[in-house]
């Protein structure tokens, strides 16, 4: 049997994250609390850390947005006084990141790390770079929960202004990956296909977007009866407003 896969979606750019609502739910109230206070930060440094699609990338591009910090790009000893952002801080070389870390350390820049584990959990060979991330703060956000990804969705359809039925939303949320960033690509598929038919998203509609979103996902099709179950009169609302954003 061939293995499912997903159809990952396009990362999108730093400013199209910052520009973003961050949804504000218990399972990224920790870091929003330490992003907001740096000078909590031991020794100017915060290592945020999450599982895939825990909005890590949201997180570090909005705080980049409000804090004027820049992404680092290799440099042995980066411009300062403008915080470094390291995404993915987990793969980078070792030495070259102890050398960052002391850089930023002697030109007295802040420093925003996220990765996948915390740094306990990294294998590191450097005792030097070991001791240093033992010494940073380090703050988790945790999986997201199911409210937080109904109201995501709810906004991405919304903002495209697609009227999807209250029953036909729980109906490709039970099914869709548990993923930001390809519940984006869900909405932007069910766009589409609304524009391009020139209908109301339907269930069957929305069950060939998620075929093809994650094949082997959605059903062969669904009938009128269950389209009309599961859908709205008109074919595109006006914007609404949603909690938790």
């Amino acid at each position: 049997m061939t293995a499912r896969q997903l159809v990952l979606p396009l990362p999108l750019a730093a400013a199209d994250l910052a520009r973003e609502p961050l949804v504000e739910m218990p399972s990224n109230e920790a870091a929003r609390q330490w992003l907001a206070a740096p000078e909590r930060w031991s020794f100017g440094r915060l290592v945020l850390w999450g599982g895939p699609a825990t909005g890590k990338s949201h997180f570090l591009a909005i705080w980049a947005e409000g804090h004027g910090g820049v992404p680092w790009c290799g440099a042995a000893r980066p411009a300062p006084p403008a915080p470094i952002i390291v995404d993915d801080a987990d793969l980078i070389d070792e030495a070259a990141l102890f050398h960052l870390l002391n850089a930023a350390a002697e030109g007295g820049q802040l420093v925003l790390l996220a990765a996948r584990e915390p740094p306990s959990r990294w294998r590191i060979a450097l005792p030097d770079l070991a001791s240093r991330l033992r010494a940073s703060s380090v703050i988790g956000i945790g999986p997201p929960e199911d409210a937080l990804l109904e109201a995501l969705f709810a906004r991405l359809l919304d903002e495209r202004h697609l009227a999807v039925a209250p029953a036909l939303r729980v109906w490709l949320l039970r099914r869709a990956p548990r993923d930001p960033g390809l519940l984006r690509e869900l909405a932007a598929r069910l766009d589409h296909a609304s524009l391009a038919l020139g209908r109301r998203v339907t269930r069957t509609m929305a069950a060939a977007a998620l075929a093809e979103l994650v094949p082997g996902e959605g059903p062969p099709g669904a009938g009128p009866d269950a389209d009309e179950d599961l859908t709205v009169a008109s074919d595109r609302a006006s914007p609404i407003g949603l909690p938790f954003l």
